[in-house]
């Protein structure tokens, strides 16, 4: 067989590529990674989760201002305004500095950057910019779009019709936003917008929003999104969008169908979901195809049906979440490597980054009761001390158990720091905790962390605060 150029050519340098790449590298592949931005860090780092939170924190200090909440704790502040350009400036350098840090980081591991879009050529070469490299194996990472929206052309340099890169670059702040889906990234934007002074409403096809979460969850967060000032229009479906002038007007129905009705907004968000990027790599060429969801179907350990040929993050079966890229890559790079790579895809908490931010790992309530008997913990945090100091009520912890075993099959959780929280019910799943596990755990006092103790508790009906 004749030399490769490379041990290991990884496809995307998303948080599962250039993961991938580095971990492959630290392992002593000869590794490079195709990527056509002209920064590294794939969707999340340059137009996704990174700068999303970006904006989200800083709006949240602007409405802890602007609402009168700081001035409550005795913070008053006289005369205040909004610079969203500086707002803008900081989310941009916020970016900068991680995506260089990837950039220093293939240097420092020897990790080659190919710029340009990869095709296959065969199961063993691809072309980057009329140029063929070989290699003994592939890494497809190439992450996924937004889903677009029959009726509804985005049209982000209007800033009218946006979706979630246009949504973060907003030159001013609209005064009525719609948004269109009741998904994660929806109500984080929705949010940062609404925390600036927008009229925000929802459109939601359900009839709930965040859709796969614990009906608990999903109840109490649209309760206290309506608190903030949401509105929302759920079981209604948008069958077409125009623009007229400065405004975009959408056409609505009820889900089920019934008479249509218009809506008028300043801008408009497209938040429906997210595609596999699959498109343009040739696939066929290295003998590969996709599902019918377009996605390319893997083993356990991330081979596709190619020898040579891997996959991982949101091109392969499961949710779309940067952490669970990352997670493959690492493994991916292992079992490439000769190593054993291990991701537990059971225990892949995912965070709803609004405020109070919501957060869940496991099984939901409903999906393990199908699997058999439960028992289930619950603790508000208005009863936990430091979310009470902190005048942060809104929110619990919830515990689902297994009635028998008591071993812990979902956490699910709405608090301030909710985020934070999950990591410590992911690492007792991980390690197959029982709900008295973790309520014999000394948890530190005060902090958010004891309301997870104390919802442990409860699973057998005794907390010690309610």
């Amino acid at each position: 067989m004749a030399e490769q150029d490379y041990d290991l050519i990884v496809i995307g340098a998303g948080p599962g590529g250039y993961v991938a790449a580095i971990r492959a590298a630290q392992l002593g592949l000869k590794t490079a990674c195709v990527e056509s931005r002209e920064t590294l860090g794939g969707t999340c780092l340059n137009v996704g989760c990174i700068p999303s939170k970006a904006m989200l924190h800083a709006s949240e200090l602007y409405s802890e201002a602007a609402s009168g909440a700081l001035a409550k704790l005795g913070v008053k502040i006289d005369k205040m305004s909004l610079d969203l350009d500086t707002m803008h400036g900081q989310r941009r350098e916020a970016v900068k500095g991680l995506t260089g840090g990837i950039e220093f980081l293939f240097k420092k591991n020897k990790v080659d950057w190919i710029r340009g879009h990869a095709a296959f050529i065969s199961a063993n070469a691809i072309d980057v910019a009329g140029k063929s490299y070989s290699a003994r194996n592939f890494i497809i990472a190439t992450g996924s779009s937004v889903t677009p929206l029959p009726g509804v052309a985005v049209d982000n340099d209007r800033h009218i019709i946006v979706d979630s890169t246009g949504a973060l670059e907003l030159p001013k702040v609209p005064d009525h936003m719609v948004v269109i889906g009741g998904g994660v990234i929806g109500l984080e934007l929705g949010s940062v917008w609404r925390r600036l002074g927008a009229k925000v409403t929802v459109v939601e096809f359900l009839d709930q929003i965040l859709p796969g979460m614990d009906a608990d969850v999903r109840k109490e967060a649209n309760r206290i999104f309506k608190k903030q000032g949401f509105e929302f229009r759920l079981s209604t479906k948008v069958t077409k969008a125009e623009v007229k002038g400065k405004k975009a007007v959408l056409t609505v129905e009820p889900a089920a169908g019934g008479p249509a009705e218009t809506i008028e907004a300043d801008c408009v968000l497209v938040s429906i979901g997210r595609r596999p990027n699959t498109d343009g790599l040739a696939l066929d060429k290295a003998g590969l195809s996709v599902n019918q969801r377009g996605q390319i179907e893997i083993d356990h350990d991330f081979r596709t049906s190619v020898p040579g040929i891997w996959a991982i993050g949101d091109v392969v079966p499961g949710p779309m979440l940067a952490h669970k890229a990352e997670d493959e890559g690492i493994a991916c790079a292992e079992n490439i490597a000769g190593l054993t790579g291990i991701i537990n895809h059971d225990v892949i908490p995912s965070v709803v980054y609004t405020w109070p931010e919501i957060a869940g790992v496991g099984l939901t309530e409903e999906a393990a009761k199908e699997k058999g008997e439960v028992k289930v913990g619950k603790f508000p945090m208005m009863a936990n001390s430091r979310a009470k100091t902190n005048h942060e009520p809104d929110g619990f912890v919830k515990i689902i158990a297994d009635a028998g075993s008591d071993r812990v099959l979902g956490v699910w959780c709405i608090a301030s720091v909710a985020g934070t929280m999950i990591a410590q019910a992911a690492q007792a799943m991980e390690f197959g905790a029982t709900s008295e596990d973790i309520a014999y755990t000394c948890h530190a006092h005060p902090t958010h962390s004891e309301a997870v103790k104390e919802a442990a508790m409860a699973v057998t009906g005794k907390p010690i605060h309610m």
